[in-house]
């Protein structure tokens, strides 16, 4: 008990809620566009339904991805796609990603379709939240990642909407949720078993390759901002 009561259990908490918030924004359009072909009486269970779907597969998905971590080199792998994750999330997004997601008429082909279209979008949060999970200790990772998902499922459902205005306000919030998954990228690659005899294993290198990893997403998913936005031929 005295182990969920921690500063590194409620940091990887933390990490877990901002990780989903941000890569998690598509849910709640995923629910809505799947749900919005429902009478109004079976729109709720509907979201209700389709999210826990969701959520039970998403820790399956984790649990199998913590063991897999544990193979060399795959945290490596993994601290790489995390990089590539958060560069995506600075760059500019594609609106029209959703275009194909199908509504229905009928509960359960409703549901069907939150489980399935989440479970194609959420590659990303499950290297994430594996990442931030494995840092904090291997006897309660998935306790911890089922705690951090459970209390991300109303600020997905019901604040989702309040989180992306902020985000749009804010945009500093994204260039932090970015940084935050470079930073697990690199403290993810140092505790890589494949590489346990190239990198020191002091806590200057665990927290350097942490801060590399952040600054690298920053640098990098600038650039392409700035190049995708910079008109074709202009000099600037």
């Amino acid at each position: 008990m005295e182990e969920f009561l921690t500063a590194q259990f409620w940091i990887a908490v933390g990490q877990i809620i901002l990780i989903d918030i941000l890569l998690g924004g598509d849910n709640a359009v995923v629910i809505a566009l799947a749900c919005r072909g429902l009478p109004p009486n079976l729109r709720a269970k509907g979201i209700i339904w389709g999210t826990v779907g969701a959520i039970v597969l998403r820790v399956i998905l984790i649990a199998f991805a913590l063991t897999l971590l544990q193979i060399p080199f795959l945290k490596l792998v993994g601290g790489v796609l995390l990089v590539w994750i958060g560069v995506k999330l600075l760059a500019p997004q594609d609106d029209d990603e959703h275009g194909n997601i199908q509504s229905s008429d009928r509960l359960w082909a409703a549901v069907k379709t939150v489980i399935i279209a989440d479970l194609v979008m959420s590659i990303d949060n499950v290297i994430a939240i594996a990442g931030a999970a494995q840092n904090a200790g291997a006897s309660h990772q998935i306790p911890l990642v089922i705690f951090g998902l459970l209390v991300s499922i109303p600020i997905i459902v019901w604040g989702s909407q309040l989180v992306l205005k902020l985000m749009d306000r804010f945009p500093l919030i994204i260039t932090a949720g970015g940084m935050l998954l470079g930073w697990i990228a690199g403290t993810m690659i140092h505790t890589d078993p494949g590489l346990a005899n190239w990198l020191p294993k002091d806590q200057v290198w665990h927290y350097g390759l942490g801060v590399l990893g952040a600054l690298t997403v920053l640098v990098i998913g600038k650039f392409m901002f700035r190049a995708s936005t910079t008109p074709a031929g202009s000099s600037t």
